[in-house]
């Protein structure tokens, strides 16, 4: 079966009890794996059990499928029930979990499978979806700034203390595009507060303004400002951690949507300096003086071309054969070269 995205959160953290297997799929691998971590989790609370906990690799699948069933019937010695947790899965996959499906081992052993982005025509989400209540599929898109700001705030009810609007809406204009960042600064901030009921604009400001959690922003900082050397340095960077080049597109899209808010400012009269200020949420501090020099370097007209091709590229990235990281890296490019001609 298919879960909906408004009850993605509720199952990945209480699984039907029919359900054996749990496919999390999608562009944002933060939110995969949180889910994930979640659902393993609802059959077996300590996850370091070695009792109860198997964790397995796809290529050990593939490479040997009756493996798969192997565990799916084991029993925990020390009771409970028992969890099997399967990383990097992608369509080699897609027999073994067919066949999995087709004669599912007795027990009530629970698979939670983390797989990157699947599309409609995938074999692997297609057996789950048509399993009926015994398995289901979880798509994990990333999240806009909107729906962000709604999760932070659930997450700082869940540390007891509550979250001011403004603050709320600052770290989610900073944290868009990878859900397990967002939960490490949480995490962070709670600690940071602990005693604490109320968080403000500088509160946050204090725990989160140094942070990695920027990290996403510096591609398109640098593409926006013209600097070719630092577009290189920051994708790489981001690249060898991992990062999704959704998240990172997302992230310049935002960026280039505040910028062409920031411009239209100033064609009602603001100054380069007014019109970076209103922006919100408020532009960090220390980003104030490159994006006044960039509302002055951009266009309307170029800032409107710029978005365009920061949406394709992430189109293209999900439905052409090209490796996404080139997709990303000739956008920014792209983009730095036309800030240059614009400055």
């Amino acid at each position: 079966m298919k879960v909906q995205p408004r009850n993605a959160d509720a199952f990945a953290k209480r699984p039907s009890p029919a359900t054996r297997l749990v496919l999390f799929y999608g562009p944002d691998p933060g939110l995969v794996r949180e889910r994930g971590k979640l659902a393993a989790q609802s059959a077996c609370a300590d996850l370091s059990d070695p009792f109860r906990v198997t964790e397995m690799k796809a290529d050990q699948v593939t490479g040997d499928p009756a493996r798969l069933s192997d565990e799916m019937a084991a029993i925990a010695l020390t009771g409970g029930r028992r969890v099997v947790r399967l990383r990097d899965a992608d369509e080699k996959l897609a027999t073994a979990i067919i066949g999995l499906l087709k004669a599912m081992p007795p027990g009530d052993t629970l698979l939670v499978v983390e797989a990157g982005e699947l599309d409609a025509r995938s074999k692997l989400r297609k057996a789950v979806e048509d399993a009926g209540e015994e398995a289901a599929s979880i798509a994990c898109y990333v999240e806009g700034e909107d729906e962000l700001a709604a999760t932070i705030g659930r997450m700082m009810v869940d540390h007891g203390m509550q979250i001011d609007p403004e603050a709320r809406d600052w770290l989610a204009g900073n944290l868009v595009g990878d859900r397990a960042m967002a939960r490490s600064e949480i995490d962070k901030l709670a600690i940071y507060m602990l005693g604490e009921k109320r968080v403000t604009l500088a509160d946050v400001r204090a725990v989160i303004g140094d942070s990695a959690a920027l990290d996403l922003d510096e591609p398109a900082m640098a593409a926006a400002s013209g600097d070719l050397a630092e577009v290189d340095r920051s994708l790489r960077r981001l690249f060898a951690d991992g990062t999704s080049t959704v998240a990172i597109l997302r992230a310049a899209q935002r960026h280039f949507q505040r910028l062409h808010q920031a411009v239209a400012h100033m064609a009602h009269g603001q100054t380069p300096q007014q019109a970076v200020k209103s922006l919100r949420p408020p532009v960090f501090f220390k980003l104030e003086t490159p994006m006044v020099a960039q509302v002055r370097r951009w266009t309307l007209p170029l800032l409107a071309q710029a978005l365009t091709r920061l949406v394709e590229a992430e189109a293209d990235a999900k439905r052409t054969h090209m490796p996404d990281e080139t997709i990303c890296a000739r956008t920014f490019f792209q983009l730095a070269q036309w800030a240059k001609r614009g400055g």
